[in-house]
């Protein structure tokens, strides 16, 4: 899929395009490519004169070689950004190449991004751009917005994280966790701990980006200050994550000194049943050991009494573990 945006009074206006002839009649600023075909690449080529590196968005790329400049004075930044989804949490490549400078098309620049899959944030700058006159000036613009997008983004998913595990904390705390209860808690907090590293990764990932543009020293007074607040907002972040990972770690902990009770409990039933059970198991050793003076030769009464002092031997252990609070 080939989307252009172009600048129309100050707004971002999108359009699809299914044609070389259709992609001539605009002058965007920012093209987006998503899933690219052959064809779609031909016509970025033969327009803009651009050719997009087949590793592009490959993932196993070295970490040194996402951020460079090229001779031409194109700038080449390989980013990930986050997706939020609770069934499948994951980031996604996105290779950016600005072009600065375009004389042919007598452009001040122009901003490529080639993705494989749709990237919420992407829709957020879309739809702010669209309310907001004025937000975006040129391409170096839409780049900053989109980490300043990415990083906002990142903020409204922590701010999930810390509604979800303050319902997880009443459950936990509530003091009746049930095994199955433990296991749905471990499960969540699996998730969160999980979704909470993705967060820290990304806004990693962002501040270098942004750190690369401000180097670059292309940017103007206005965005070089824009960039250093983002940053700021992206340094804000790390406590958050770094709070949620505690959080985090005292749930684990509380959730499997639960479990632990519980299996304790289970323990002390079997030992309070062995240790009850001990003095008729003894009493039943002796008397079926004692073939030569059985109680019920000499004594009518032999076997009932041995029944009763059976029973007493194991209910007077019972009643006194039972004194001390042990049966609770």
């Amino acid at each position: 899929m080939l989307n252009v945006f172009t600048l129309a009074n100050g707004r971002l206006f999108q359009e699809e395009i299914e044609s070389l002839e259709e992609l001539s009649r605009f002058q965007p600023i920012w093209v987006d490519l998503e899933s690219p075909t052959p064809d779609e690449k031909r016509w970025v080529k033969q327009y803009f004169g651009l050719s997009i590196p087949e590793d592009a968005m490959d993932e196993d790329i070295e970490e040194s070689a996402r951020f460079y400049t090229e001779d031409n004075g194109d700038l080449h930044i390989r980013s990930d950004f986050l997706i939020a989804d609770n069934d499948d949490p994951r980031t996604v490549r996105v290779a950016f190449i600005l072009n600065l400078v375009n004389a042919e098309l007598r452009s001040k620049g122009v901003l490529f991004s080639i993705h494989d899959e749709d990237v919420p944030v992407f829709r957020l700058l879309r739809m702010r751009a669209r309310r907001a006159p004025g937000l975006i000036e040129d391409a170096k613009e839409v780049l900053l917005k989109l980490f300043d997008a990415d990083a906002e983004y990142s903020a409204d998913t922590l701010e999930g994280i810390y509604d979800e595990l303050e319902q997880v904390s009443k459950k936990v705390l509530s003091g009746d966790v049930t095994d199955v209860l433990a296991g749905e808690v471990l499960g969540a907090i699996a998730r969160h701990e999980d979704m909470n590293g993705r967060i820290r990764r990304n806004a990693m990932d962002t501040r270098r980006a942004v750190s690369f543009m401000m180097r670059s020293k292309m940017l103007t007074v206005e965005q070089f200050e824009e960039a250093r607040q983002i940053l700021r907002d992206i340094d804000s972040l790390d406590s958050h994550t770094a709070f949620l990972f505690d959080k985090i770690n005292f749930l684990m902990d509380a959730t499997v000194g639960f479990i632990n009770i519980n299996q304790n409990k289970i323990i002390k039933i079997f030992s309070v049943a062995s240790v009850a059970l001990l003095p008729p198991t003894l009493i039943a050793s002796l008397y079926g050991m004692n073939f030569q003076f059985m109680p019920e030769l000499g004594w009518k009464f032999g076997y009932p009494f041995a029944l009763v002092l059976m029973a007493a031997s194991a209910i007077v252990p019972m009643w006194y573990f039972r004194r001390r609070g042990w049966l609770k």
